[in-house]
């Protein structure tokens, strides 16, 4: 009777936190790329930043949304993977325009022109949204054609989920050429990190597909890692060598 009584609370809490943890879900992969578009905007500079994150995170992002299509997992996965997509444009929008009324004597670079030593370093936003559309409609026909196959919805999955996952390996790496983690934001990689284990733990605790769950603990993984070598290096700090240039970080920033 006790139990029964308590539906009227337990009810609607549970729904309460099961919103919460879909809200969560949807936006929170977006929270901290908030402070650094702010940043870009109020100095007007965008070197700090790498627009690879941004063509990862697209690349990923649509073979997400398009394996929904071959198998339907839960919807704000789906509108995660819009919302971020929709982000990333946004970031490589005001990055673009930044960069270019900053450049001296720009030449003009398109999508267009098909050169591989200038791809992703183009000037207008047009021709990103450009090579954005032709990747989407490239991978949404050959998904259109073999969307019956299990085996490739199966990899599409994977593939995608794998691409996001590896976001963090070039910041590891650099971190273990220079013995440094000069130029990462740490209070980047911590929203990361505790971002990462969050989405995981939605994965696990809603039978996301396996794909989801196992590239989410790489990617946490990843994370601890990046974590480990800043302490590492705080307790035994490098002589930096001279003229030597510190990139920033490709994930944390």
């Amino acid at each position: 009777m006790e139990a029964e009584g308590l539906d009227w609370l337990l009810v609607p809490l549970h729904r309460l936190v099961s919103w919460g943890a879909a809200a969560a879900m949807v936006f929170g992969g977006v929270v901290p790329y908030i402070p650094q578009y702010r940043d870009i905007r109020r100095t007007q500079n965008a070197d700090g930043f790498s627009t690879h994150v941004c063509l990862v995170l697209l690349v990923a992002n649509i073979l997400r949304i398009l394996f929904w299509f071959g198998r339907r997992f839960e919807s704000p996965l789906l509108w995660q993977s819009i919302v971020m997509t929709l982000t990333m444009l946004l970031m490589l929008k005001l990055c673009t325009e930044v960069r270019v009324a900053n450049e001296l004597n720009l030449k003009r670079r398109s999508f267009a022109d098909f050169d591989p030593h200038h791809f992703w370093h183009w000037s207008s936003f047009g021709d990103y949204v450009q090579c954005v559309l032709a990747f989407t409609g490239v991978a949404g026909y050959v998904t259109y054609l073999s969307i019956d196959s299990a085996l490739f919805v199966e990899t599409l999955g994977f593939l995608a989920v794998l691409t996001e996952a590896m976001l963090g390996v070039p910041q590891l790496y650099r971190n273990y050429c220079h013995r440094s983690t000069e130029g990462m934001s740490l209070k980047m990689v911590l929203m990361w990190t505790s971002g990462d284990t969050f989405k995981t733990a939605y994965f696990l605790l809603n039978g996301a597909p396996l794909q989801f769950s196992v590239c989410g603990l790489l990617q946490v993984l990843v994370d601890l890692a990046i974590l480990g070598q800043a302490y590492a290096f705080a307790c035994h700090p490098q002589k930096p060598a001279p003229h030597t240039a510190h990139p920033a970080s490709a994930k944390a920033l």
